[in-house]
């Protein structure tokens, strides 16, 4: 019973989260993977006011957040960024995506562990080093 209600009432809760953001964050906008991103007054003794992202997805992981949100989050600017301000980026670069390290879809490359295929036998221009 001792966890349930510290769970439920506790500082770190739920409860407790959604009543603080309820309380004090003010909603700033909302980025394509459908972060949520909130502002809040500066605590005491400090001079610039409080920025939090509520993740879509159950991946609380800071590859989740687009690099443009990034700076916003992190006072690397005071504008918060808008579909017009994202108009900067360059035709050459390409769509941001977060780190897939651990999916299915993660890089392996051939010869990879755990893929069905086995790796290519070497092919000469790899010269083993002996000790003398």
């Amino acid at each position: 019973m001792k966890k349930f209600v510290h769970y439920v009432l506790g500082i770190q809760s739920p409860l407790s989260f959604m009543v603080r953001l309820w309380a004090g964050g003010d909603y700033v906008g909302t980025d394509s993977f459908g972060n949520r991103y909130y502002r809040g007054k500066a605590r005491k003794h400090y001079n610039h006011e409080r920025r939090w992202v509520v993740y879509a997805t159950d991946n609380v992981e800071a590859s989740e957040v687009p690099p443009e949100y990034h700076g916003w989050l992190h006072h690397q600017t005071d504008t918060f960024p808008t579909k017009d301000q994202l108009s900067y980026r360059k035709p050459w670069q390409k769509e941001y995506l977060p780190n897939l390290t651990g999916t299915t879809l993660a890089y392996r490359p051939d010869g990879f562990q755990g893929q069905e295929n086995k790796r290519g036998k070497v092919t000469g221009d790899y010269e083993a080093w002996t000790p003398k």
